[in-house]
């Protein structure tokens, strides 16, 4: 088994238990942007001093890092906020684990991403198992007990936050690729930890600078819901550095495809910890959704 295979695997864990936590945090203290917040402010300074640690035992010392490195990484922390914000707003519209299957059309949407911004060519099987993902994506979009017309219920705001989720992090998965490749020096951890530990003080500062301006009170509420928040941010921690080693060994494809074994984890979740049911039609979406991802990594 190739190592990035259980890192992944470890990410997801520990993403999945982070999304918990945060939906915790949004239902019962926290602002959409507080809870986001929560998952950088404590999360950076472990990643700093992780980061030092390793440099130094290892010898590697301080990177030489060109303003590609800058441009990848600021991109790829800046989409990752917005797309963050879109899945804990989602979880006011629907349960835990709908709301994680439709983060995961990053897989679908990185796709098409490629083809766009990179021309990528997509095969007509791979374009195939694309447009089965958005049936199942149009099943997840249609509320329960919903009202009125089939096109009005599936334009809703459920689904425009679960697709822009996607989206930004599609664009940030492969940020942070680049980021990490383009440090030529340091092995595949160090080149990974200097990429996170940049990301997240980047992201801490964008942060602290939005809840100031639009939020003001907010950083204190994050600070006196450390006890959960806390957790966010060592699961942050965990997941990200699991995630970015696993961007730093193998294309981001095959290691979101792989991620989405979270599905699975946000079921078990979802049901045992939050007490949630999945209707018939949720199940079809979850079943068509994750069925495309597979055919699509496998016909790619």
């Amino acid at each position: 088994m190739e190592l990035w295979i259980p890192i992944t695997l470890g990410a997801a864990l520990a993403q999945t238990l982070r999304f918990m936590l945060q939906k915790q945090l949004k239902a019962t203290q926290l602002s959409t942007a507080g809870t986001t917040f929560a998952r950088f402010v404590y999360s950076a300074p472990l990643v700093a001093l992780v980061a030092w640690a390793y440099a130094t035992m290892s010898g590697q010392g301080v990177p030489t890092v060109s303003t590609q490195f800058y441009a990848y990484a600021v991109s790829g922390g800046v989409t990752q906020i917005l797309g963050t914000l879109c899945v804990v707003a989602l979880f006011m519209h629907r349960n835990f684990a709908v709301g994680i299957t439709f983060k995961k059309t990053e897989v679908l949407l990185s796709a098409l991403i490629g083809f766009a911004a990179l021309g990528d060519v997509i095969s007509l099987p791979a374009l195939g198992a694309i447009l089965i993902g958005l049936v199942g994506v149009l099943l997840l979009s249609d509320p329960p007990r919903a009202q009125g017309t089939w096109l009005k219920r599936v334009l809703n705001k459920g689904t425009a936050l679960g697709l822009m989720s996607g989206l930004m992090f599609g664009f940030s998965g492969n940020g942070y690729r680049g980021a990490s490749l383009s440090i030529v020096d340091g092995d595949v951890l160090y080149r990974a930890l200097i990429t996170l530990a940049f990301v997240t003080g980047f992201q801490t500062v964008i942060m602290t600078v939005w809840l100031v301006w639009r939020e003001s009170g907010e950083i204190m509420r994050v600070l006196r819901a450390w006890r959960v928040a806390g957790l966010v941010g060592l699961a942050s921690m965990a997941g990200s550095l699991c995630w970015f080693t696993a961007f730093t060994m193998q294309n981001v494809a095959y290691v979101n495809a792989l991620g989405q074994i979270e599905l699975l984890f946000s079921l078990i979740i979802g049901a045992f910890v939050f007490g949630e049911k999945i209707g018939p039609r949720e199940w079809q979406g979850l079943l068509i959704l994750t069925a495309s991802i597979v055919l699509l990594v496998l016909l790619a």
